[in-house]
């Protein structure tokens, strides 16, 4: 059976954390012109005080799933490994990472009820992870497998088709383009 590395943020929710930044700001941000993966680089100098609020809220608290995520996601399930493998760890304030990953925990084994909780992995660094396949936003995230789907998002849409192409990567931009490449091709 083949195995299936899924990253969570971006991928199978979206939106948790730029909902509590904008919270913060009082304004949407034009995430059309963020460049960066790392959105809260935008703060500048505010970024330790949103930190310092930010560092014991649940953004998992209401989040969801993308659309379409759970239902695709269980009838992959049925003819592939799935690993949930997701990053826990916030570079600006790392000695709150366990509130982070206990959030992260909770939301997954509460929303996909029909993964073993054995296969939610917790990592940064996610190029030790070997699956078939892997689902991710982040380029170097996907590097190791034999199909790569990059999920489009603010940090990754002006990547060209070439250079995606060069790279054996397929971008996806939701979850039944995901279905129909792995489960009717």
């Amino acid at each position: 059976m083949k195995s299936i590395m899924v990253d969570m943020d971006d991928v199978l929710t979206y939106g948790n954390f730029s909902k509590i930044l904008e919270d913060y700001l009082g304004y949407k941000p034009d995430y059309d012109s963020i460049k960066n993966y790392y959105i809260q680089d935008i703060l500048g100098d505010k970024k330790e005080d949103f930190f310092s609020k930010f560092k014991d809220m649940d953004m998992y608290e209401n989040a969801t799933l993308l659309p379409d995520c759970y239902n695709v996601l269980k009838e992959l399930s049925k003819y592939y490994k799935i690993y949930i493998c997701t990053d826990y760890i916030w570079r600006e304030i790392v000695e709150f990472a366990g509130n982070n990953l206990k959030n992260k925990y909770n939301f997954l084994y509460k929303k996909l009820d029909f993964i073993d909780p054995k296969n939610f992995i917790f990592a940064v660094n996610k190029s030790i992870i070997n699956c078939d396949i892997k689902i991710d936003d982040k380029i170097s995230n996907i590097e190791g497998a034999t199909t790569k789907l990059l999920f489009t998002a603010w940090h990754n849409k002006d990547l060209t088709e070439d250079e995606l192409n060069n790279q054996g990567i397929i971008r996806v931009n939701n979850w039944k383009e995901i279905e129909e490449i792995l489960l009717n091709s």
